[in-house]
Order: C-alpha cells, then sequence, then structure tokens
C-alpha cells in the first residue's frame, strides 16, 4: 500500500479511488476541511450528505462541492445540525432516520476550539458539549444507518494532549475556566468516543477511528487573536525542538482533509479500528517527551472510554 504522510493532499490519497454507490455524512460542511472532504469525495463519485448548523452560509462554502460532484458523478445535499442544541440534534437523526438510506462512513468534522466559556442550549459547557456530547448523541441515534463493514471517522485533534476528560466536573462547575484545557478534554472525549464505538460496532465489521488533521489555518482558530496562535506554536516548538523532532509548519486545507479521507475510505479497517491517526497513518503512543505529536495512553483507555460513555448517556439522558 501507497505510505502517505503530512504533506499529502486529499487528491494524493484518493488518486484511483471510485467511490461510486458509496454514501458519507459529514458534519461541519460550512468552512475548512469539512468542506474540502466533501468535496474530494464526491469528486471521486460519493454521495455526501453535509451537516450545518448554518445552512445558508453552509450553502455558500459548497458550491465547489456541487461543481465537483457534478464532474466526479457524485451527489451533495445538507442537512441542518446544530450540534450545541440535543434539540437539533434529535431532529436532524430522525430526519435521517425516516429518510432510511444507509451510510457507508459517517465522518464528526465539526467542532469548536478555544472558546470562551459558554453554554449550549442544554447547560453544557461549549467545547464538551458542541465537540463530544453532541455528536455523542447524533452518531449514536443514527448508529442503525451505518452499513455493517461501515466507519466512524471521529475528528480530535493534537489538542487532546492538553487535558483528559474530567468525569467529575466536566463542566468546570468546581474549577477555573481554561479554554485549552475545555478544548483538550473535548478533544480526549472525541477519541474515547471512537474507542468505545469501535469496541461496541466491530462485532458487524463496523470500525472507527480518531483522526488528529493536523495544524490549520481555519475559522476554527477564530476565537483566538494572533499573539495567542504564536505564543501556542512557539509552545508546540519548545516541545518539538526537546523531543528532537521538526519545527511545527502549518498544513494546507487540502492537506489536513487527507488523513480523514484516508480513514473513510482507503486505510485497512481493521488496522485503523479503535485508533488515533496523525498524517495518513496509525499514531504510536506518546510519551512525556514527544511533543505533540503521538497519542497519550489516557486518550485510548478503554475503561476511561467505558466511563465517558455512561456519563455521557447520563448528561444527554439517553441511552445507547
Amino acid at each position: 500500500m501507497t505510505q502517505f504522510n503530512a504533506k499529502s493532499t486529499t487528491d494524493d490519497v484518493l488518486a484511483g479511488v471510485d467511490l461510486s454507490g458509496k454514501r458519507f455524512l459529514v458534519t461541519g460542511v460550512s468552512a475548512g476541511l469539512g468542506v474540502e472532504t466533501a468535496r474530494a469525495l464526491v469528486a471521486h463519485g460519493a454521495d455526501v450528505v453535509g451537516a450545518a448548523r448554518d445552512l445558508a452560509k453552509a450553502e455558500a462554502a459548497t458550491a465547489e462541492v456541487r461543481e465537483a460532484a457534478k464532474a466526479g458523478g457524485g451527489s451533495f445535499e445538507i442537512v441542518a445540525l446544530d450540534l450545541a442544541s440535543l434539540a437539533s440534534v434529535r431532529a436532524a437523526a430522525d430526519k435521517l432516520i425516516a429518510d432510511g438510506r444507509g451510510f457507508d462512513v459517517v465522518i464528526t468534522n465539526a467542532g469548536v476550539m478555544a472558546a470562551p466559556f459558554g453554554k449550549t442550549a442544554d447547560g453544557f459547557e461549549t467545547q464538551f458539549g458542541t465537540n463530544h456530547l453532541g455528536h455523542f448523541a447524533f452518531v449514536n441515534r443514527i448508529a442503525s444507518l451505518i452499513e455493517d463493514g461501515g466507519r466512524l471517522v471521529s475528528l480530535a485533534s493534537a489538542g487532546h494532549h492538553f487535558a483528559d476528560v474530567d468525569l467529575g466536573d466536566p463542566g468546570f462547575d468546581r474549577s477555573d475556566y481554561d479554554p485549552w484545557v475545555a478544548y483538550g478534554r473535548s478533544k480526549t472525549a472525541n477519541i474515547l468516543f471512537a474507542v468505545e464505538f469501535d469496541r461496541r460496532h466491530r462485532g458487524r465489521g463496523v470500525r472507527a477511528a480518531a483522526v488528529h488533521p493536523g495544524g490549520i489555518q481555519t475559522e476554527l482558530s477564530r476565537h483566538l487573536d494572533d499573539g495567542a496562535i504564536e505564543a501556542l506554536i512557539e509552545q508546540i516548538n519548545a516541545a518539538a525542538r526537546a523531543a528532537g523532532d521538526e519545527a511545527f509548519e502549518f498544513k494546507s486545507i487540502p492537506q489536513g482533509a487527507a488523513t480523514s479521507v484516508w480513514a473513510a475510505a482507503v486505510a485497512d479497517p481493521a488496522e485503523i479500528g479503535g485508533r488515533y491517526l496523525e498524517d495518513c497513518q496509525v499514531a504510536g503512543l506518546a510519551n512525556e517527551g514527544s511533543g505533540n505529536r503521538g497519542v497519550r495512553a489516557y486518550a485510548l483507555d478503554p475503561q476511561n472510554a467505558k466511563a465517558l460513555w455512561a456519563k455521557s448517556e447520563e448528561m444527554v439522558g439517553e441511552r445507547f
């Protein structure tokens, strides 16, 4: 199999791949990685359902996706989904269940990063509620639509290095809010969700993996001023120097979406199931000196994953 890397793009990864007859669901198609992920898939013949909070914004942002679908023989449609509202999550899931068509792959791409303290419509801390709980409820509600042998690709981040989940205080009720700690918790949750979803569904051939797309300049950083981004990069580079790694480089959006597309359509499901992926490869375990590369052991811990699942069910008020 071709060995892809940090520089590989979506077009590199999908070269020669025909996705005709395959159906994908991608959340967060109003900007950045979500748009590029959808574009690459429809360009190779796939049928893609995109989900977005702001339908007008998504329609404008995905004009190129519709053009690629026409040229590539795929199709594209959008459904409304606000991950910060369980009512919206349930309405979107109900609509897809009523439609009844299955999906070969679900890619949970949407998210927020380093947001100031706030709460979702249901009273959850914004980042944990949007990045994790919204997707947790949505994916579990449509799990029956994922075809046997299908896949779930959960977008996480090297940001999971900032913090493990805190199941005793998920809403920062007893601790001071830190936007990066909150982001880290939510991204660790995205990985743990993939681990437990994979365990629960692998019996029917459905495999789940978590993906770190890399550092990309997208709308995700809208809550940060320039100084905050520069300070973060310097912190990452200091860790990289200590670990003997190369300095941080931003990826282009096609490079950033490549690992999602690789996991969704190219990688061996048996190799990626229950794992964390970066640069179109399965990542190794991180140690204290490994900078921001690799995956922290707590994010792959099966007991941690089960505990998060139980807490998440309690928080959203549903058992799956």
